[in-house]
């Protein structure tokens, strides 16, 4: 069994075991604070052993990065790490709003930068957004890439939740300017629908994404022929680590990303 196949299977079981508790009561129950600093809900912590059940009865030799869970050895000898956000979008998932995923990344080496596989699973809708390194991307099976297209249609993504007011004045000239601004609350899923080429351009300069955020919808994203670089305009890499925050900006090609970085007041000459 490839290992995209043991990450697509499963996140086909956390979206079966989970469907029924979004917007329920249930689904919100406090669990205390994980590894990554978020409280752990209910839905979280049943996603989380949904993965860690199905790792275990395959005997996948790993060691899981979870948001939850923390570091989770699961062999002796791990072949690499399952990076694991069980549920990316808590609260709405919480609150029923249709816009929440599992995401899982698998990484032979200790950085985000190694990763060779990713799922993000659209736990609503039951939409699979997959990536093997160098093999291209795909939804349900069938191949991606972002929109090419600087149409009248130009949608830019912008994260500004729990943003701070330093920040959040250097995102005034991209939302100023752009005609069409969405933020859905979920940043993995979210660009695995940039990756789709339902979004053109995507900004999050929070520092606050924890590398289980990124790691699946980031080479999604690459293998979909999209642009992501941090915020001194350098390929996004970093060691796994509860600690690390991330920042980036993803664009469907060098014109948008290097206009954008323009915008921004980011460094824009890129080296891609």
């Amino acid at each position: 069994m490839q290992v995209i196949d043991v990450l697509q299977e499963a996140a086909r079981r956390v979206h079966e075991n989970v469907k029924h508790l979004a917007g329920t009561e249930e689904s919100g129950i406090d669990h205390g604070r994980g590894a990554g600093g978020d409280i752990s809900r209910r839905i979280d912590i049943v996603a989380e052993k949904t993965v860690l059940d199905y790792l275990k009865e395959i005997r996948f030799e790993c060691t899981v990065f979870g948001e939850e869970c923390g570091l989770v050895e699961l062999s002796s000898n791990p072949k690499g790490f399952v990076i694991m956000d069980a549920i990316d979008g808590s609260t709405n998932a919480v609150r029923g709003i249709p816009f929440f995923c599992c995401s899982l990344a698998f990484a032979p080496e200790d950085s985000l930068g190694s990763v060779t596989d990713g799922v993000v699973i659209d736990l609503y809708s039951g939409n699979l957004y997959s990536a093997s390194k160098g093999k291209g991307a795909f939804m349900n099976g069938k191949k991606i890439q972002v929109n090419k297209e600087n149409g009248q249609y130009f949608v830019v993504g912008v994260d500004i939740s729990g943003i701070s007011p330093e920040v959040l004045p250097k995102l005034a000239p991209i939302i100023s300017t752009s005609s069409h601004v969405r933020h859905f609350g979920a940043v993995a899923l979210e660009l695995a629908i940039f990756a789709y080429g339902l979004v053109d351009v995507f900004v999050d300069l929070r520092n606050k994404l924890r590398i289980t955020d990124v790691a699946a919808g980031y080479l999604i994203a690459k293998e979909a022929g999209g642009l992501i670089v941090d915020e001194k305009g350098e390929p996004l890499d970093c060691k796994l680590s509860y600690d690390k925050r991330i920042s980036f900006v993803a664009a469907a090609n060098k014109e948008m990303l290097v206009d954008t970085m323009k915008k921004l007041g980011l460094p824009h000459n890129l080296n891609l």
